[in-house]
């Protein structure tokens, strides 16, 4: 029986069998050491040269070697235990050995203080998965999947797995088609969320569903977006009228996550709700990070009549001056204002006025400004001797973008963002539709499923930006970890909805036909929401990169460096599949 390296130090006296790989090997004279790591730790193995055929074998022994060793347990000598291992206090006299595997030379250094570059550690990802650090991610990861799944059940949601193979939808990203062999011509897809499925489970009589669902979307990655794959905790309730109960159901999971799970402390004893339109406003965010204020400051009132173009002229043309007060940052450098310009550019913005006071004001722009404006922006912004004013002129959603990316960026270069205390916030009633300035359309802001508040009235609006639904999402500390809404379980409000984006009747018939049609079979209300797993596990074990959270991930380009994906496949199964590639 394999005896594991923790469980030795009540194995004295006794001959045990372990294995494991090779940590160090060290020839000390006439005695050979070999530190033997398994998955619980390293232990100490001894091997005598009066054991002839065993000290040979120990001889050619190398790093990352898999070994099967018996022998008999000892306690180390006064003066030489370990107390940093499980095993520290006894060591393993080696009888006999067996080399299950070699190693070659390993092309990275997984045990290393200096570890390889990213791409490098991604090519020979079963080589970085000996680090113990992502070893202990893969148990407690496990762990916050086994709590998650506690909490769902006790809560009696039922789980239920959906189909992978499914069918598109216009679900905001897009789509990985798969072609079909034995219907030539069409395609399935790999589903973006488990949308239609968990509705019509609820349609199907199931009170409360929830999965841990695999979800594919082909999206640019991010530091906090895996490419192509990632699994969220999607849920689902019947017989639910508003999103605050869904809310109120699904907040004790976080929040225990937070405290009992991960240790750490809420910002917020009562979770806010914050609705999207104040976010934005205070923040330049729906997704803002609540563990600093430094709210954005409105001073189009203030400067309507500024003899600063820059401000006169945005406010004149319909736009906002916006202001955020940067406490301490009166200590910028040029370089530094030159990155948050750029950042602001990036944004869309044209320039970033500023003022520093330093003892005393100091900007570029002062001279436009009347004594007048600068004490009422003084006082409205409380700005004080030490601190840098920013501000931003444009039209009010641009003004909230610029100013929230540099309030992120400030509160990183601050300091302000204390990994140990966890903001949570839900964010409500965002817009049902959305105007897109790339695509000069309107288009759908959130989720096309969801229940526009006050139903079918509020479709009579003339202006469809105004129409809210009922519709919201968890953040914690600057990242968006729920999405969530009362559904759209009625097909008249269905087709109004879709109406207004000139798509037809027979578009939704074509698009959502099972979803429909199950509609008017007697469809419970219902809501629900879908957590990301990946991205709340990054936040809770302070990682930055979501891909040194999952044991597979594919690089910031998209790309799979160890199994060499996507790939080039054979003519032969293009065939099959009615495809011709075509390159531009």
């Amino acid at each position: 029986m394999r005896i594991l390296s923790d469980q030795l130090e009540h194995q004295v006296g006794k001959k045990v069998e372990v294995a494991g790989w090779v940590q160090t090997r060290r020839d000390h004279g006439g005695l050979i050491f070999i530190d033997l790591r398994d998955h619980k730790g390293l232990l100490q193995l001894v091997i005598h040269p009066d054991k002839k055929d065993v000290f040979k074998i120990a001889e050619d022994v190398r790093d990352e070697y898999v070994l099967k060793v018996s022998g008999e347990v000892k306690k180390r000598e006064d003066g030489l235990e370990n107390d940093k291992l499980a095993s520290g206090k006894v060591e393993l006299v080696v009888e006999e050995l067996e080399v299950l595997n070699k190693s070659e030379a390993l092309p990275i250094q997984p045990f290393s203080e200096n570890q390889a570059n990213e791409e490098l550690r991604l090519k020979y990802r079963y080589l970085d998965l000996r680090r113990p650090i992502i070893q202990d991610r893969l148990r407690t990861r496990a762990k916050f999947n086994s709590y998650i799944r506690d909490f769902m059940e006790k809560n009696e949601f039922t789980e239920v797995t959906t189909p992978i193979i499914a069918n598109s939808s216009p679900e905001g990203a897009r789509d990985f088609l798969i072609p079909s062999r034995v219907h030539p011509g069409k395609f399935y897809a790999l589903p973006q969320a488990p949308q239609q499925f968990k509705q019509l489970l609820m349609v199907g009589g199931v009170n409360r569903y929830y999965q841990l669902a695999a979800c594919f979307r082909d999206e640019d990655p991010r530091s906090d977006r895996l490419y192509g794959e990632f699994y969220q905790l999607d849920l689902e309730m019947s017989f639910v009228y508003d999103g605050e109960e869904v809310r109120k159901t699904v907040e004790p999971l976080i929040t225990n996550l937070v405290t009992d799970f991960a240790g750490k402390k809420l910002l917020f004893k009562d979770v806010p709700r914050i609705p999207y339109a104040e976010a934005m406003n205070k923040y330049g965010s729906d997704k803002p990070d609540l563990r600093f204020g430094m709210e954005l400051v409105d001073l189009t009132s203030t400067l309507k009549d500024s003899g600063f173009a820059v401000f006169g002229g945005a406010i004149k043309e319909g736009g906002v001056v916006k202001a955020i007060n940067v406490k301490g940052g009166a200590k910028f450098s040029r370089s530094d204002i030159d990155k948050y310009t750029e950042i602001a550019k990036d944004e869309g913005a044209k320039g970033l006025a500023y003022v520093l006071y330093d003892k005393e004001l100091k900007s570029p722009i002062l001279k436009f400004l009347s004594e007048t404006e600068i004490k009422e922006i003084e006082k409205l912004t409380d700005f004080e001797d030490g601190d840098a004013l920013f501000f931003a002129a444009d039209k009010l959603p641009k003004a909230n973008a610029v100013l929230g990316k540099l309030r992120n960026t400030f509160g990183t270069d601050m300091k302000l963002k204390d990994p140990n205390l966890i903001a949570l916030a839900w964010i409500t009633d965002f817009p049902f539709y959305e105007w897109d300035e790339k695509a000069n359309k309107l288009d759908f802001g959130h989720n096309p499923f969801s229940m526009p508040k006050n139903g079918m009235k509020a479709l009579e609006e003339s202006d469809p930006t105004k129409i809210i639904a009922d519709q919201y999402d968890m953040v914690m500390n600057g990242y968006e970890i729920c999405s969530g809404g009362v559904r759209n379980h009625n097909p008249e409000i269905m087709y109004k909805v879709f109406e207004k984006l000139n798509f037809s009747k027979e578009y939704v018939d074509s698009k959502f036909g099972a979803m429909i049609n199950a509609f008017k079979f007697g469809a419970p209300p219902h809501a629900g929401c879908a957590f990301g797993v990946d991205r709340i596990f990054m936040v809770l074990i302070n990682e930055d990169n979501i891909r040194e959270v999952v044991a597979f991930p594919k690089n910031g380009s998209g790309v799979d460096l160890m199994m060499d994906s996507p790939s080039i496949v054979d003519q032969n199964q293009l065939n099959e599949l009615h495809i011709k590639p075509k390159f531009d």
